[in-house]
């Protein structure tokens, strides 16, 4: 593709995203967004609380229906109809608000009624239009909040129970008239109002305001600092920095676009004024953002839909993705610390870094909020009601510091930016349910999981290709929660079938899911920190799946070896994840060329040979599979420790063949 025609398509969608970041509504827009959003919230603490204001508590079907009215209509206050981001809100935009709330409100009133009456199957005349009014008005939400691609996918599946039986197998179903399906996919809950907005309803709402309330309270600043202060003094600092940083910060927004923009503002200036090439730095920002969403304990929105798909309370899903995250960022440390070393890059001055004790000194809160939340969370269970505690606290401790206390207007500025996030989330929820419910519909979620096998050859090998071929595709269309929902009822069934760890399965779609951000010819995160380094959009795409490569290895690992999420006995899980790391270790190096004390592997073709096999060395290590010239497990990570001692053997000689004082990189 020609560079300039990719530099203006990510200079248009960079500045979609910034102005998407830093939306300021005003005049009625703001108060209607910002008193719609408290209600909802308020709303949520009285279900999650389980508060009997009114004598009675509300039926979830209630809730939800609530919940959906007001955000749909803040969403066409927030998205433009030509889909490009504005604050000023045209007055046609206002005509969509009063008819989302009302029906919204309908079905809330109606929900006991067509709970009782199965309206799902038989609704009544006035439901069956109502029905279809809500389906018109979340395709448009749908579109405005998730593009054209995701709009499109939507309204496809949404149609295909009306003619399912036309299509030939493996994808031939039940068909239904359109009067039919769509009441189905209002009122069911198996479609826009099951798992995906039951989820949001009892987890989402309460973690993304944490998150954004951390933000605005300055806990992403904290937590900036306090990686500059640990990691800043040594070499290729800066690089460091943004990963500890950008993991803090992507754990807490749950978007690799925001963290990209609100952390890669500071560090890819600091990275190219210590030495990192612009391409370097952007690629370093992206991987780093791009694994921010996948880090404990807040992982964005997919992670609590996981939750509520599988049944699982949050926390062993939050648990579970620890390791993997562990590993990413491990492996992108390593080779960061390699590049540094092979260039001699130095880390910043402590002039320029925060003292570690003075960065405390003003942040224990956050620290202290956050183990609240995650005692919460683990010792008492209390993951829906969990972030609201700690919201709670935060906002007291604010009220007491001198650099932070919000005002009136900064409150009402966070409550309109959790209810533009909110409502985003809502509007593509209520869309990709749709998808659900056409599988459910037409009875095909059973047997296109057993055509899946089938089509593999009964190989699970074969199986996780496709599998992670599927997930990139449709990860490059979609937003991460769509397209893991999307692919939690088409792929998922067929892994497990297959006698995959359903855990590990979904973790799988949802890593895999990710590494659009990051590879060609999408690599969103990493255009966007290219377009803030001044670097070219696709070679930073390319150095960042590069810098990456761990992403794309160790979902293949855990999916074989559960240990790896913790899915074992502990001296398993302690074997596993010791093998994992040095595997990782050897597998960084192996792309850098440089083996951290040990020495560099120089250039050339020996030097390519040396990193292959240091490479290969690692993958062998990091693998939980045996097979191989008919060895096990145990015995293949042997081999690849044995094999490692080639190239490392090779990197001590070269640097101790080097005449004293000259470097040895590069």
């Amino acid at each position: 593709m020609n560079d300039d025609v990719v530099n203006d398509r990510v200079t248009r969608a960079l500045e979609d995203e910034i102005v998407s970041e830093t939306l300021t509504f005003s005049g009625v827009a703001r108060w209607y967004i910002g008193i719609a959003s408290t209600v909802a919230i308020l709303l949520a603490i009285k279900q999650l609380f389980n508060l009997r204001i009114g004598g009675a508590a509300m039926l979830e079907g209630t809730y939800l229906y609530l919940l959906a009215g007001i955000f749909l209509s803040v969403t066409f206050l927030a998205f433009r109809i030509t889909g490009r981001r504005s604050a000023d809100v045209p007055w046609y935009d206002w005509l969509l608000v009063v008819p989302t709330l009302l029906i919204g409100g309908y079905f809330a009133y109606t929900s006991d009624q067509s709970l009782r009456n199965g309206w799902e199957y038989a609704a009544p005349e006035t439901a069956k239009w109502m029905s279809i009014a809500l389906y018109l008005l979340i395709l448009e939400g749908t579109r405005r909040a998730g593009g054209l691609i995701l709009f499109a996918v939507v309204l496809i599946f949404s149609l295909y129970p009306t003619f399912a039986s036309s299509v030939p197998d493996p994808l031939s179903g039940f068909t239904q008239p359109f009067t039919d399906v769509v009441p189905y996919f209002m009122i069911s809950p198996e479609a826009s109002f099951g798992i995906p907005m039951q989820a949001f309803g009892t987890l989402v709402i309460g973690f993304i305001l944490f998150g954004a309330v951390l933000q605005f309270t300055g806990g992403g600043r904290f937590f900036n600092d306090l990686a500059m202060a640990l990691v800043g003094q040594y070499r290729g600092g800066a690089g460091k920095v943004s990963i500890f940083a950008s993991g803090f910060m992507g754990s807490m927004s749950g978007s690799v676009i925001s963290n990209v923009l609100t952390t890669g503002a500071v560090s890819i200036p600091a990275m190219k004024s210590s030495g990192f090439s612009a391409r370097i730095a952007a690629a370093i920002e992206a991987c780093a953002s791009t694994g921010g969403v996948l880090m404990p304990p807040i992982m964005g929105a997919t992670a609590f839909v996981m939750s509520s798909w599988l049944g699982r309370p949050y926390v062993e899903i939050m648990l579970a993705a620890a390791i993997p995250s562990a590993l990413f960022y491990f492996g992108l440390f390593v080779q960061i610390d390699a590049y540094s070393a092979r260039r001699g890059l130095s880390g910043l001055s402590r002039a320029e870094l925060p003292k570690i004790r003075d960065t405390l000194r003003q942040g224990w809160p956050y620290i202290l909020v956050f183990a609240l939340l995650i005692v919460l969370m683990t010792a008492y269970r209390w993951e829906t009601t969990a972030p609201f505690y700690s919201v709670a606290l935060l906002l007291v401790f604010n009220q007491f510091s001198r650099r932070d206390r919000f005002t009136w207007r900064d409150f009402v500025d966070m409550i309109v930016s959790v209810g533009r996030t909110l409502s985003e989330i809502v509007s593509i929820l209520l869309g990709i349910g749709m998808i659900v419910g056409a599988f459910q519909a037409t009875g095909l979620t059973g047997p296109l999981a057993n055509e899946l096998v089938h089509a593999a050859g009964n190989s699970t090998a074969m199986l996780l290709l496709m599998g992670a071929l599927t997930s990139f595709i449709f990860g490059m269309g979609m937003t991460v929660t769509a397209c893991y929902i999307f692919l939690a009822v088409v792929l998922a069934p067929a892994l497990v079938q297959a006698g995959l760890n359903e855990l590990a399965v979904h973790l799988f779609i949802l890593y895999w899911g990710m590494v659009s951000f990051i590879t060609p010819p999408v690599a969103l995160g990493a255009f966007s920190a290219a377009t803030l380094a001044g670097a070219n959009p696709m070679a930073a795409a390319w150095q960042a799946t590069q810098l990456g490569v761990v992403i794309y290895v160790i979902p293949f690992f855990f999916v074989l070896n559960p240990a790896l999420i913790g899915q074992a006995p502990m001296p398993e899980v302690v074997t596993s994840v010791l093998s994992a790391f040095l595997g990782v270790w050897l597998l960084a190096a192996g792309m850098q060329g440089y083996l951290a004390f040990v020495g560099s592997l120089g250039r050339g073709t020996v030097s390519i040979a040396m990193r292959t096999l240091l490479s290969l060395s690692g993958l062998l290590v990091a693998a939980p599979f045996g097979g191989l010239m008919n060895l096990g497990p145990v015995e293949m990570s042997l081999a690849g420790a044995a094999l490692a001692l080639i190239p490392a053997t090779f990197a001590w000689r070269r640097r101790h063949l080097v005449e004293p004082g000259k470097r040895t990189a590069a």
